[in-house]
């Protein structure tokens, strides 16, 4: 006997909501779909940029470059552009997210994945459409594709995912559930943006503590450690299956700005600090008033450049002013600085929609207390993290002692939890409505009790929103710069009571469709799509002021990188070791820019996690215009950013290796970092001895000559020859984790010199020196990762057969 499957009721349902969910992707997205246009998105430009060597040497080669010097001096690509062959996970990405194209797949996939987490839930097909769209079409997704942040929407994306996988082996099929968890926890980790997978552990944590209080008090608590043993072992051959990625990562951030300083903390004795600069990731808190704005979008006057029309204040003071309307027009039309609260700049507000914060309040009185315990709870967890700095009390705490806390920045983003939480618990409440209509005790009070209070808020905004200051941080510069700050000040003002009322118009409208329902003057299928259509519409709208058709261009990324009349200037070098390894410094942008690495080898770059030692010479060296650092890079240019001379030629550039004749020893990290001040960079070294023990101080570098004859990312050959035994500093960011130096094909030490960069003590005579760059972690865990994704495919076609046999042997107990 087989399991017989009925289309109508067992597949049909879904075929129809992932039809949806394309209908919806692909409307929104049609000039990325249909048109092959792109967007500027900042971070994946500067990506692009500082992957360029990367990508150029995989196409030519077939192989993986693991280091690029195309950034930063040079440094490891794991956190750049690195393919894992042995991960298998990326081709069931490209299944679950039909191949469409970046942006289009990732709204897709977090429909998806939304709508399977609310149907392993047990709700019916189109409820669970509405609530993926609840989830799906929140305002931060949208806003941080905008910016160029892919793979943390990718890495949120699949945590409904894993929350489904946990609900189902809790409370339904063990088995099932764990195949969904490895599944789903797998592809979460595929992205390696940690921090968001951080934060689903937090709250998985919370949801945990909630599961086990239950547990102990109905006496259930051995089956629940049974069921989590099984769940940990899924877990585990999640991580197993990235297990490349998160191991060179893991090796990576000890050295990089994530990681431990060597130097001495300020004000702190003889102690070095750890992780991330405290100011520096807390730059980014959510301001505690700011949390209204996941009812009421434009609270705070939406993003920090927001685009206003020829019925704004601002336009009709421009024109006051003298300025011609067209002027005026393409003034405002550009972006004025409307956000006026507390962060440095935002590019739009956390919005989960006005009528998900009914539904979220309506379940408070309404969904049973196990999951309101810990959905509510992660909210307020999301809340309290996301305010930083605004509540130190407990975010310091946390950054001083929590587990890899202070690894990350930009702690705003913490709310991924409350836009997780928040339309969960607000379909839970959606769902028992229609389930529960004639059980639950006085539904139609409770209704208009959680309309009160929303709506309310949003009422008395509207009526006296207007006592507020609407003051800016900007507004100093923008008076500066003549702008009409108190007509910006009334437009801001009209942006917070124009949405006010607009999320108290969608809440009345809901709220009534709910009460007519409970009140048995509609159907239950009109309700639903009433109020479906009514969420889509809110949170549709809204998304569109930040991501619009008109900003998608053709050949977004082709444009970017036509090269400068500065970058056919330094390509035109005609220097015997052109295209080895000389570099560049774009005074334009030097730090926060990647453009640069697209054409040249970069003393700078754009990065979130440089290594930390480069980190401190850009603070204490380059950003001061030391020239012995910059020589001792072998900065051959710089871009002025100047029409008239846009390079100039760095003079004393030290080339690709040099000898030098002595080596000034010094025994802490600051003495070496301090050294780099007042040093000549072609006669001196400077070495760390604790680390480096160096016998000789002294060399003789007369007739002594060394220079680079092959060039790869991750492979340098030199051929240098010396009368005598001899000190040769190379250009070359010291990383110990992988380059390996041979001396005439046999295996030998090098060491760090100058902070940043490797040296090596070389015998007399002539000799070929080679670097390669083979660190053991990435060959290890790829092999991890290949056996993990076999087992992964097995226990998922196991899970397939497993349910097909469940389904078999109910229909036989039926029959």
């Amino acid at each position: 006997m087989t399991a017989s499957i009925n289309f109508k009721r067992d597949i049909l349902p879904h075929l129809i909501a992932v039809l949806v969910f394309l209908l919806l992707t692909v409307v929104y997205f049609a000039p990325v779909v249909f048109e092959d246009k792109g967007m500027a998105q900042h971070d994946i430009l500067q990506f692009r940029g500082g992957a360029q060597e990367i990508m150029a040497h995989r196409e030519k080669t077939g192989e993986e470059a693991l280091w690029t010097n195309s950034m930063f001096g040079g440094m490891p690509s794991y956190l750049i552009n690195t393919r894992y062959p042995g991960d298998l996970s990326g081709v069931i990405h490209t299944v679950l997210s039909l191949n469409l194209p970046a942006m289009a797949g990732n709204i897709f996939v977090t429909l998806l994945c939304a709508y399977i987490l609310l149907v392993t839930l047990g709700m019916r097909s189109w409820l669970a459409i509405v609530g993926a769209i609840a989830f799906g079409f929140t305002s931060y997704n949208i806003i941080i594709l905008e910016a160029g942040h892919n793979t943390k929407s990718l890495t949120i994306a699949y945590i409904p995912m894993v929350l489904a996988g946990l609900f189902y082996a809790l409370r339904k099929n063990l088995w099932l559930g764990a195949a969904l968890l490895a599944l789903g926890l797998t592809l979460n980790l595929h992205f390696n943006h940690l921090q968001m997978t951080y934060y689903m552990l937090l709250l998985v944590i919370v949801w945990g503590i909630v599961e086990v209080i239950y547990a102990v008090k109905n006496g259930t608590i051995v089956e629940l450690l049974k069921r989590g043993s099984v769940l940990l072992l899924a877990a585990i051959l999640a991580v197993g299956v990235n297990f490349g990625r998160l191991a060179t990562t893991a090796e990576y951030s000890k050295y990089s700005i994530r990681g431990k300083s060597e130097l001495t903390a300020p004000n702190s004795g003889d102690k070095t600090s750890s992780g991330l600069d405290r100011e520096y990731a807390f730059n980014w808190s959510h301001g505690v008033g700011e949390t209204i704005t996941l009812l009421i979008p434009d609270f705070y006057g939406g993003g920090s450049s927001t685009p206003l029309d020829k019925d704004s204040e601002t336009y009709k003071a421009f024109v006051g002013m003298g300025a011609p309307p067209v002027q005026a027009e393409q003034m405002v039309a550009q972006g004025i600085p409307t956000y006026w609260g507390p962060q440095p700049m935002t590019s739009g507000p956390v919005y989960v929609g006005a009528i998900v914060c009914f539904l979220f309040v309506l379940g408070l009185f309404i969904v049973d207390r196990r999951w309101t315990s810990w959905l509510v709870a992660g909210t307020i967890l999301s809340l309290l993290l996301a305010w930083g700095h605004n509540f130190s009390a407990f975010n310091y705490f946390m950054f001083d002692h929590f587990p890899a806390y202070n690894k990350f920045r930009a702690v705003s983003s913490a709310l991924v939890i409350a836009q997780i939480t928040i339309p969960l618990l607000a379909m839970l409440a959606f769902w028992r409505v229609f389930r529960d209509r004639d059980t639950i005790k006085e539904l139609d009070r409770k209704l208009l009790m959680a309309g009160g209070i929303t709506a309310g808020i949003c009422l008395l905004v509207w009526l006296f929103g207007g006592m507020a200051s609407f003051a800016s941080q900007v507004d100093a510069q923008l008076l500066q710069a003549q702008y009409p700050v108190d007509a910006i000040r009334a437009d801001r003002e009209g942006m917070m009571k124009s949405d006010a009322f607009r999320s108290f118009a969608f809440i009345v409208l809901a709220l009534g469709i709910l009460y007519f329902y409970v009140k048995n003057k509609l159907s239950a299928t009109i309700a639903i799509a009433g109020v479906g259509l009514l969420v889509l519409v809110d949170l549709w709208t809204v998304d569109k002021r930040y991501l619009h058709s008109g900003d998608f261009k053709p050949q977004v990324i082709t444009n970017y990188f036509q090269p400068t009349p500065a970058d056919k200037l330094i390509l035109e070098d005609k220097n015997p070791d052109k295209g080895l390894s000389y570099r560049v410094i774009d005074m334009t942008n030097p730090f926060n820019s990647a453009r640069a690495s697209y054409f040249h080898k970069n003393v700078g770059g754009y990065h979130g996690a440089k290594l930390r030692r480069y980190q401190d010479v850009i603070d204490r060296h380059i950003s001061q215009n030391n020239l012995e650092v910059l020589r001792m890079l072998n900065t051959r240019y710089a871009i002025t950013g100047d029409e008239k001379q846009p390079v100039q030629r760095v003079p004393g550039a030290l080339g690709n290796a040099w000898f030098v004749e002595n080596i000034q020893k010094v025994n802490t990290p600051d003495a070496e970092l301090e050294a780099l001040t007042g040093f000549d960079a072609g006669k001196t070294a400077v070495v760390d001895v604790t680390k480096f023990p160096v016998q000789e101080q002294n060399y003789t570098s007369a007739n002594a000559t060394i220079k680079l004859t092959t060039y790869e990312p991750d492979y340098l050959k030199y051929e240098y020859q010396a009368a005598n035994a001899g000190f040769v500093v190379f250009s070359e960011i010291y990383y110990e984790a992988g380059w390996q130096a041979y001396l005439d094909g046999k295996p030998v030490d090098h060491l760090r010199a100058n902070y940043i960069l490797r040296a090596m003590q070389v015998p007399a005579g002539k000799h070929t020196i080679e670097f390669r760059f083979e660190p053991k972690t990435y060959a290890i865990g790829n092999t991890v990762s290949l056996v993990s994704s076999i087992l992964l495919l097995l226990v998922l076609a196991g899970a397939v057969a497993y349910g097909f046999k469940k389904k078999e042997r109910e229909e036989a107990i039926a029959a």
